[in-house]
Formats: structure tokens, C-alpha cells, sequence
């Protein structure tokens, strides 16, 4: 049911408790050249402190949407922030190495929870008109994380040690979940239901079959397969003077242009549309580098491009299903393709300029991002023969 009016207070406080979402990522990448200090006997094995929460997202992802649906919005997120600042809490202490690659684990699963909840949340204290800009918004916490930490968190790691970083974020997601109980509405009652293993194989097949729910989830498999391995791949062709600045301003460009041309297109446009013409348009720019190689004005452009598919990915999962618990599946389905492609990019465009250079990463980018804004149009094409 849509809210009569738009709580901005809880909007705001639940983005705010999605920084601490991120920060489960970024405190590991931030600081990951430190690692070793903490535990030297690792080795190689240390990739698995970043790769273990995505892990757990590709296999669990739809699956974290089936049960926050059953446990409630509103009680999943309250017992993520709590559950994810306990770990948090543990990790301070250094535990052994493989505690901690276990701790990253259960990690995962809180993140999850919290990746599927807090959109849904958002949705539920909006109203329609409000829900574009505050899901925009919601679609910024990843990049405002990073930011934060890379900016905030690392002297603090440098001056306290990277054990007080992981103390501090705990705090900050225990102190959240206080906050958020007294704000969140509470959850609707609803009959127990057993879970059983069979709903929640199904529940995959129910979910990539449906153009409604799946839409923003697989637009977003081709947004993640790209973007990370953009930020990680695209420096050796800067040249040296600008090198820094173009690689600090693509994600904020990304935010701003989510924020400000984004929010405006969503107030005339289905979110839909929004994502297609973010695709077209960063798919267009990734073919003009080829002949223009690490060109800033391209890059940023590029940056501005994803962008608008960010935030409309979000605004699209209550304007496509109106129910809670298909947004639900939507945002465990987009935890899930989300962590798929930020999995695979790096590698896979990694291998490929291995072979083909500058060029073939640049057209693996335009291909990718052209086949994002295909899979959306042929998913609406569906919807519209379906509602026929």
C-alpha cells in the first residue's frame, strides 16, 4: 500500500544505515593493503576477505528476498544491522584468519538482508510521486561509502589501527539499528509460514520468469559487470596528469548525474526508460574512447551514462511491482546479479585486454551496456504482450 505522504526522516535514515551496508565491502577495501599486518600467514588467501560476502550474494540473493519477506521488512533489517555490527565487533578482535573468512560469511548474509530490506522500506514510507528521487538516492550508498571511507576511513585506520576501523563500524551499525527501531513502522502481521527448501529453489525459476520482477535485476548484472571493472581496469590508458583526478571524479560524476539529471528524466519518464537511455547513451560513449582512448571529457561522460542506470534500477522495482514482498524478490534478485557481475567483469575484461587491448575492452564495454538496454526493451515488450 503507498504511503500518504513521504517520511524524508526515515528515507533518510535508512540510506543512512546503507552506508554501513557498503562500508561491509569498503572497510575490507580500503584498507586491504593492510591486511597483511594483521594476518601474514594468509598470503593469496587474503583475496577471500573481499570475495566471501559476494560469494554469499550470488548464492543467496533470491533467497534473502523470499525470507525477508516472511520475517518482515522491518525485523529483517532491525536484526541485519545487529547481526553485521556483531560481526563487526568480532573482527576488532582479530581472530584467527580462518574465523575471520567464516565471520566474512555470516557478513554476507547480513548484508543481504540489508540490501533487500532498506529499499523495500523506502518504498513502503513513500508516496508514488516522492519515490524516484528517494530511491535515486538509495542507489547512491555504495559510491558514498567508498568515498567516505577512502577519504575519512583511512587516516583513521592510519592513525588507530585497522581493528578500531572494524570496531567503529560495528558501532555505527548497532547505533543504527537502536535508531531505526523507534523510527521503522512496524512490520504487518502475518500468518506463519514454513519455509521449505522447495519454495526456495522455485523461488528462482518464479523470478527470472516474470519481466516485472526480474527487469531491474538483470539490467543491473550488465550495470555491475561493467562499472567495477571500469574504476579498476581504465587508469593504465590516462595518461599520468590526469589520471587521479578523472578516477576520483567518475563515481561522483555517476552520483551527481543520478541525482540531478537522473531524478529530473524520472519525473517524466518511467524509470524504465531512464535505464535504456543511461545504457544507449554510456554504450555510445565506450565506442567514441575507442577512437579517443582515455579522453577525461569521454570518461566522465561515460561515468554520467551509468549513472541514470543506477538510480532508475531502484525507482524501477515499485514502479514495476507494487506488491512488497515481488519488490522484495526484485532487490534479492538485484543483490544477486549485482554481485554475479561484479565478480565477473574484472576478470573476464582483464582476459580480454590480454589479447585484444585498449580496443576490445572498450567494445566489450559497448557491447555489455548495449545488451543492458536490449534485455530491459525486450522485457517491456513482454510486459506490454502480457498486459494485452
Amino acid at each position: 500500500m503507498a504511503a500518504e505522504r513521504t517520511s524524508w526522516a526515515v528515507v533518510v535514515l535508512i540510506w543512512l544505515a546503507g552506508l554501513g551496508a557498503a562500508a561491509q565491502y569498503a572497510k575490507i577495501s580500503v584498507v586491504f593493503d593492510r591486511l597483511p599486518e594483521l594476518y601474514p600467514e594468509a598470503g593469496e588467501a587474503l583475496g577471500f576477505a573481499v570475495s566471501l560476502v559476494g560469494v554469499t550474494g550470488i548464492v543467496l540473493g533470491v533467497v534473502a528476498g523470499l525470507l525477508v519477506a516472511r520475517i518482515g521488512y522491518r525485523r529483517s533489517l532491525f536484526g541485519a544491522l545487529l547481526l553485521g555490527g556483531t560481526i563487526s565487533l568480532y573482527q576488532a578482535t582479530t581472530p584467527a584468519f580462518p574465523l575471520f573468512l567464516t565471520s566474512r560469511v555470516i557478513e554476507g548474509i547480513s548484508h543481504l538482508a540489508l540490501v533487500v530490506a532498506a529499499p523495500t522500506l523506502i518504498a513502503q514510507v513513500t508516496k508514488p510521486r516522492d519515490a524516484g528521487l528517494a530511491l535515486t538516492l538509495w542507489g547512491t550508498f555504495f559510491g558514498v561509502a567508498f568515498a567516505l571511507l577512502t577519504f575519512l576511513g583511512l587516516p583513521f585506520a592510519a592513525r588507530w589501527g585497522v581493528p578500531a576501523l572494524f570496531l567503529a563500524h560495528g558501532a555505527y551499525l548497532i547505533g543504527f539499528a537502536a535508531i531505526l527501531s523507534i523510527w521503522l513502522p512496524r512490520d504487518e502481521w502475518r500468518a506463519a509460514q514454513p519455509i521449505r527448501l522447495t519454495d526456495l529453489l522455485s523461488r528462482h525459476g518464479i523470478i527470472y520468469r516474470s519481466p516485472r520482477i526480474s527487469a531491474p535485476a538483470i539490467g543491473w548484472l550488465f550495470y555491475t559487470f561493467c562499472f567495477v571493472s571500469l574504476l579498476t581496469l581504465l587508469p593504465p590508458y590516462l595518461t599520468p596528469e590526469n589520471r587521479l583526478w578523472v578516477m576520483t571524479a567518475i563515481p561522483l560524476i555517476s552520483i551527481l548525474s543520478s541525482m540531478t539529471l537522473g531524478v529530473f528524466l524520472l519525473k517524466w519518464l518511467h524509470p524504465v526508460r531512464v535505464i535504456e537511455i543511461g545504457f544507449v547513451t554510456s554504450a555510445a560513449t565506450a565506442l567514441a574512447l575507442l577512437a579517443l582512448p582515455g579522453n577525461p571529457a569521454l570518461c566522465l561522460a561515460l561515468a554520467a551514462g551509468m549513472g541514470l542506470v543506477q538510480g532508475a534500477s531502484f525507482a524501477a522495482v515499485p514502479r514495476l511491482n507494487p506488491d512488497d514482498d515481488d519488490r522484495a524478490a526484485s532487490n534479492g534478485a538485484i543483490a544477486q546479479t549485482g554481485n554475479i557481475g561484479n565478480t565477473l567483469g574484472t576478470p573476464v575484461l582483464l582476459g580480454i585486454i590480454g589479447f585484444a587491448g585498449h580496443a576490445g575492452f572498450m567494445l566489450t564495454l559497448a557491447v555489455a551496456l548495449s545488451l543492458g538496454a536490449l534485455s530491459h526493451w525486450a522485457l517491456a515488450t513482454r510486459r506490454r504482450r502480457g498486459s494485452a
